[in-house]
């Protein structure tokens, strides 16, 4: 049998001599201005590039052109082999107009050592010559498929037990916890590695398992937008992840430098139970302010393909068709009651989610990376993959149960470094992560036990909401 080809196996073109880089200046706006799949330019280290000959063969499929027309410098190095370096020059047309400020212009920062960093590309080689000896494909697992069928099946017998085959109320209950647990999993174990072009050599099966988001109800056009373009770029920096953004006011307080209420002194509080409307937030509110304003935080968001808008539309029309109208005409509970076995769900969902994501980032151990205006350029002092280190934790990476629970989860610094990984090799690839984490002296955390990481995030809610603030008891 023919080894399986690795994924950077399936970069490898036909051999033919390198094109140099033009001298073309071009500045951001012209830039910006090829932003389709069928004209597809990217910033890259400075440099532009058009890739629109490349889209169609491309092996992560529309992840290519997933920030198009912006700086996709941190999304291209995380996501591809060293060799595919060379491959991109064959591609470069020129590079931004001297005396302007790109990074400010297309909504990045700049790393230091970019695209040098040692430590990463130490930790790249060791990595890609792991699965290359082991003769595998890192986006896939075969145990992935089953583990997607079975999570589906249960979401698809536990909706029918909630709303139409229940009996009593309690046990649609039981049927609608069970429901809201499993919208959480199909959104950190099938969408979070099909969204992460890390599913499936086949692009459509990969596409089609990053809409199963849209299924249960929330947008993987918004979800790659805010998580893969923008958490991941930006992890932890205060201005530029949409994960820790807050308006002013806000109910939540994550770093010293957002603004500070008297009431975020009982954040650690309230927050545990508005976490919970975090999925209904997500389906009802946050897809359509972000269409609606074009924007999340600070990523501006491209225009969506023909298909991505049938998807979008098409997702939260079905979603509210099989969801809430269907069991309300043929479900065997009121319409009050139908409303709340849905509402306990959704509820599970957020607290299910919300858990999940924030004892990776916002604990105290975690770093928040500050950037610096220098020359008119937003700066951060480290570089990229060391800061992915440093503001992530991970937790139970001993755990064969927290690693399918929680989609790898639990090993969200390998995640981060290797996002185009299927989660199940986290734990092949993490005692080369520490042990090179060691070599650079990069600290490298992780709790015990899930519930000591999710204590660990609750208390650093209550610091950080009552940093350098005194409490009035005199009114």
């Amino acid at each position: 049998m023919a080894p399986r080809l690795g994924f950077e196996d399936q970069f490898r073109v036909p051999h033919d001599d390198t094109i140099a880089c033009t001298g073309t200046i071009f500045t951001p706006e012209e830039v910006l201005s090829h932003n389709t799949p069928e004209d597809c330019w990217l910033i890259i280290h400075g440099k532009v590039y058009d890739v629109t000959s490349w889209v169609p063969r491309h092996p992560g499929g529309s992840l290519i052109y997933v920030n198009v027309g912006k700086d996709s410098t941190q999304l291209f190095d995380s996501y591809h082999p060293l060799h595919v370096r060379k491959l991109l020059e064959r591609y470069c047309i020129g590079s931004l107009k001297l005396g302007e400020n790109p990074y400010a212009d297309v909504g990045s920062v700049q790393y230091k050592n970019s695209g040098g960093e040692d430590f990463y590309l130490t930790l790249k080689s060791r990595v890609e010559n792991y699965f290359r000896m082991m003769k595998v494909n890192s986006r896939v697992h075969p145990h992935m498929f089953m583990k997607s069928i079975l999570l589906l099946a249960i979401y698809m017998m536990s909706y029918l037990f909630t709303f139409y085959w229940g009996g009593s109320l309690v046990l649609s209950i039981f049927s609608t916890v069970l429901m809201g647990f499993m919208v959480a999993e199909i959104g950190i174990c099938i969408q979070h590695d099909a969204n992460h072009g890390a599913y499936s050599n086949c692009k459509a099966l990969g596409y089609l398992m990053s809409t199963s988001l849209d299924l249960v109800g929330a947008s993987s056009f918004m979800w790659r937008q805010q998580h893969v373009v923008g958490h991941h770029s930006f992890t932890n920096v205060d201005g530029y992840d949409p994960d820790i953004r807050v308006s002013d006011p806000d109910l939540r307080r994550v770093t010293k430098n957002q603004p500070r209420r008297k009431y975020h002194y009982f954040q650690h509080w309230y927050l545990a139970w508005l976490y919970g409307l975090l999925a209904f937030k997500s389906i009802f509110v946050d897809d359509f302010v972000a269409l609606k304003s074009s924007s999340i935080g600070q990523i501006k968001l491209p225009k969506m393909t023909s298909l991505e808008s049938w998807i979008f539309w098409g997702g939260k029309l079905f979603y509210a068709l099989y969801m809430l109208v269907l069991p309300h005409c043929f479900g065997c509970y009121s319409g009050i009651q139908v409303a709340i076995l849905y509402l306990i769900s959704q509820l599970v969902a957020g607290w299910t989610l919300a858990f999940m994501f924030q004892v990776a980032h916002v604990v105290e151990k975690a770093d928040f990376p500050v950037h610096e205006k220098k020359d008119g350029i937003s700066k951060v002092s480290k570089g990229w993959a060391e800061l992915q280190v440093r503001t992530t934790n991970n937790f139970s990476t001993d755990s064969l149960f927290w690693l399918h629970v929680s989609g790898g989860l639990n090993f969200q610094i390998e995640h981060h470094l290797f996002p185009g990984l299927c989660h199940l090799y986290y734990p092949n690839i993490q005692p080369i992560v520490k042990e090179t984490c060691k070599e650079f002296n990069v600290p490298y955390n992780s709790f015990p036990t899930f519930w000591s990481a999710l204590r660990a995030h609750f208390d650093y809610l209550k610091i950080i909401g009552r940093t350098e603030f005194k409490l009035r008891l005199d009114g």
